[in-house]
C-alpha cells in the first residue's frame, strides 16, 4: 500500500547521542544510533521502499525529558525544534514535526509549543514520558496541577500530544531487579506509559479539557484490551474517584493509538474492536523497528481495504489536515 503516513518516527541530534540508553545489544544499538542521525538519504529511501509518503519526526527518548536543569532544557528543546524545522523546510512533502518540549518549566513549554505550532508549522508535540527535574531520581508526571496551563494551551491550539515511553524512575525499578531483559520496549515502556495515561484519565484532566487529544503508540500500550476491567473496578473506588465519566469514555474520546512497533494482526483487530477503526493510525517506530517489516505486515494483514486505507493515511489526514500531498 502506497501513501502511508507514519507518526512515530524518531531522529536525534549529535549532541544528544550519548544520552540514548542501550536499549538492545551493542551492535544493533550502534546501527540504531546511526540511523537516528540520518535524516535524508537512507531514511527517504526506506520510506519509499515501505510505501510511506510522510513521516512525523520526533526527538528520540529520553530527549529533553531527561535533562535535569530547567534552563538547559529550554535551550535544548529550542535547538532540537529549530533543527527539525530546517529539515522539514527542506523536505516539506515528506516530513513533518512533533515539538520537543521543556516540561521542566511548564510556562516555557507553553511558549515553545505555541512557537512550534504557529511559527514552525509543527503538528503537535511528542513527550518522552515523565520529565526529570533536579536529578535523575525525580520525575514529574503530567496529571499534576502545575501542567493545567499547558494542557489548556494544547486544547486551544487543537493539536495532539503523543505520549511516548521511557523507562521508569530508578526508585520504581525494584520489581525488575535481576531482570534487565524486561527493560525498554520488552515491558517497562508499556507499564510506564499505560500508567501515565491512566493518571491523566483518573485525574479529571479530560473533564476539564474535553477536547484534548493524546496519542499512544504500540497499539495503545495494552489499554484497549484491559480498559473494560480497569474501568469496571475503578468504578468501585468511591471517594477516591476524581473523574466524572467512565474511563472507557476517555479512551474512546480523547485517545488515538498507532501501530508503532506492534505488528500483530490479532492485536490490531482487538484495538479496532475496542476503539473503532477511526482511532487507529499507522506508524513503524523507525529506526528501532524496520519500516519494511512494518509495511509488509500492514499491507498484507487480514483487515479489509477500507480499514487499511483509514489506518494507513485517511485518519491521519483527518487529524492533521495540513499534511501536504506528496509531490514527485
Amino acid at each position: 500500500m502506497s501513501g502511508k503516513i507514519a507518526l512515530e518516527e524518531h531522529f536525534n541530534l549529535p549532541e544528544f547521542s550519548d544520552e540514548v540508553p542501550q536499549y538492545v545489544n551493542a551492535e544493533t544499538m550502534r546501527d540504531i544510533n546511526r540511523r537516528l542521525l540520518d535524516l535524508t538519504t537512507e531514511r527517504l529511501a526506506e520510506m519509499d521502499a515501505a510505501g510511506i509518503d510522510y513521516s512525523l519526526l520526533s526527538l528520540t527518548s529520553p530527549g529533553v525529558q531527561g535533562e535535569t536543569d530547567p534552563r538547559l532544557a529550554v535551550t535544548r528543546a529550542r535547538k532540537a525544534n529549530d533543527d527539525l524545522a530546517d529539515l522539514v523546510a527542506a523536505n516539506p512533502t515528506r516530513f513533518g514535526g512533533f515539538a520537543a518540549l521543556p516540561l521542566q518549566d511548564p510556562t516555557a513549554a507553553v511558549t515553545e509549543l505555541e512557537r512550534c505550532v504557529t511559527q514552525l508549522g509543527f503538528h503537535g508535540a511528542l513527550v518522552n514520558g515523565y520529565t526529570n527535574i533536579g536529578d535523575a531520581e525525580t520525575g514529574w508526571y503530567y496529571d499534576h496541577e502545575r501542567y493545567l496551563p499547558f494542557w489548556e494551551r494544547v486544547e486551544a491550539l487543537g493539536v495532539p500530544v503523543y505520549l511516548h515511553p521511557r523507562d521508569p524512575l530508578p526508585g520504581n525499578q525494584g520489581i525488575y531487579e535481576g531482570h534487565p531483559e524486561l527493560f525498554g520496549a520488552v515491558w517497562t515502556f508499556t507499564v510506564e506509559t499505560a500508567t501515565h495515561a491512566l493518571r491523566l484519565m483518573t485525574s479529571g484532566l479530560f473533564d476539564r479539557f474535553p477536547n484534548l487529544t493524546v496519542i499512544l503508540g504500540h497499539l495503545g500500550e495494552t489499554l484497549p484490551s484491559n480498559m473494560w476491567r480497569i474501568a469496571h473496578r475503578a468504578s468501585y473506588m468511591g471517594d477516591l474517584i476524581k473523574f466524572k465519566k467512565p474511563l472507557t469514555h476517555y479512551l474512546l474520546s480523547n485517545f488515538y493509538v498507532t501501530t508503532s512497533g506492534n505488528f500483530h494482526t490479532q492485536t490490531l483487530n482487538a484495538a479496532v474492536a475496542e476503539m473503532g477503526v477511526d482511532r487507529v493510525l499507522y506508524s513503524s517506530d523507525y529506526p528501532y523497528e524496520s519500516m519494511r517489516e512494518a509495511s509488509d505486515w500492514f499491507d498484507n494483514s487480514a483487515i479489509n481495504d477500507n480499514d487499511r486505507a483509514k489506518i494507513g493515511h485517511l485518519n491521519a489526514r483527518r487529524l492533521f489536515p495540513n499534511i501536504p500531498e506528496k509531490i514527485g
